[in-house]
């Protein structure tokens, strides 16, 4: 009973303080918002020119899908990510003023200040996502209730996962800034190597490999698929634009694999700090 009344209170206290927050509710969402629609729109009348040849907004010729659309999934996906990874700086913000000792002292297990610490990371990080699907009208994607219910327990799984991770790194971060360096380092490959912004397919072998080695990859693909549906285009029997590039079953098996390595690694890594 100590170990859910604890997970609650963690619970509640990140999404609190998010809540209460006005300027982080407002730049967690302008920033994913601005790259949708500026970079989004800029990239997009640019491409569809070339893919198209000068005519049509289409950048997959056949598929009904410009660039804008093709963009929404990976935006969801990058607030997910900087969100999840960046909810972790609480951890080391609590230490340096003391309030993570009295907690450790706490008479609950610490089992439960990992879980609460996810569970709140992972809750903040859903509610952006869900912000950023009220944008879908206006990107002109139509979402049914079944496909938004199929989102939302996506990108809470996508959260956890993500959320887990970054307490893995911030279990033993000592330093504000060295959590923010190694994050920002971390980040940056995870997001640009998850198809956020381009087509997995027809990539270098290398590059094939480092993708299939990034979490977030199943998560955007995921995502992505429940969005717009499935589309392939193909030439003289190879694939040069799949939408998922996996399947459904598949992403979501990768994403709680990981996230259920990363909560355990995080459970323990809390059960060594003094």
């Amino acid at each position: 009973m100590a170990g859910l009344v604890g997970i609650y209170t963690i619970w509640y206290r990140e999404l609190k303080r998010f809540l209460l927050d006005r300027a982080r509710i407002i730049g967690s969402f302008s920033q994913p918002i601005l790259w949708l629609f500026l970079l989004g729109t800029g990239m997009g009348s640019g491409l569809a020119k070339v893919f198209s040849r000068g005519g049509g907004t289409e950048m997959f010729p056949g598929t009904g899908i410009d660039y804008l659309e093709f963009l929404y999934p990976g935006i969801i996906g990058m607030s997910i990510l900087m969100t999840s990874i960046f909810s972790a700086i609480s951890i080391v913000w609590d230490r340096e003023f003391g309030f993570l000792k009295e907690v450790l002292v706490a008479p609950i297990p610490r089992y439960s200040i990992t879980i609460g610490k996810a569970l709140g990371g992972s809750s903040v990080s859903l509610l952006q996502g869900v912000i950023l699907l009220l944008f879908a009208p206006l990107i002109k994607v139509n979402l049914s209730f079944l496909s938004v219910i199929k989102l939302i327990l996506i990108m809470f799984l996508v959260s956890f996962s993500l959320t887990s991770l970054g307490i893995v790194i911030a279990a033993r971060m000592k330093s504000m800034e060295g959590f923010q360096v190694i994050m920002n380092f971390l980040m940056m490959p995870m997001f640009f190597l998850s198809g956020a912004m381009f087509p997995l397919s027809g990539l270098p072998e290398w590059m094939e490999k480092l993708v299939k080695l990034d979490p977030l990859t199943y998560g955007i693909d995921a995502i992505r698929s429940t969005i717009l549906g499935a589309h392939k285009i193909e030439v003289a029997g190879k694939v040069l634009f799949q939408i998922p590039t996996y399947p459904l079953s598949y992403d979501i098996t990768i994403i709680a694999f990981f996230g259920a390595i990363m909560i355990i690694l995080a459970v323990v890594q809390f059960n060594r700090v003094e």
